[in-house]
């Protein structure tokens, strides 16, 4: 039989999952929780004012951010490749 949570630690849970940009695996690995209890925890609490508009504003912007991060990469990585005389399909 599993450990029962207190409330708050599931809505810390929950706020964590809904901000922080990690995956629910790695979050419900860190906390020693299974993944389908994280869910239903999220589930549960995602209409509840766990996470502030502000936060879930913040987080949004922050996905939006590391996604333009990565392309950006990405983007610099192919350039490097081609700076040389032959582009690096090419050699």
């Amino acid at each position: 039989m599993g450990t029962a949570r207190t409330e708050e630690f599931r809505k810390d849970a929950v706020r964590i999952a809904l901000t922080s940009g990690l995956s629910r695996k790695q979050i419900a690995d860190d906390l020693g929780v299974g993944m389908s209890t994280l869910n239903k925890w999220i589930t549960a609490h995602r209409d509840t004012d766990v996470v502030s508009s502000e936060d879930r504003e913040l987080a949004l912007e922050n996905e939006r951010l590391r996604r333009e991060n990565r392309i950006l990469r990405e983007e610099r990585d192919i350039l490097k490749n081609c700076s040389g005389l032959q582009p690096a399909c090419a050699r």
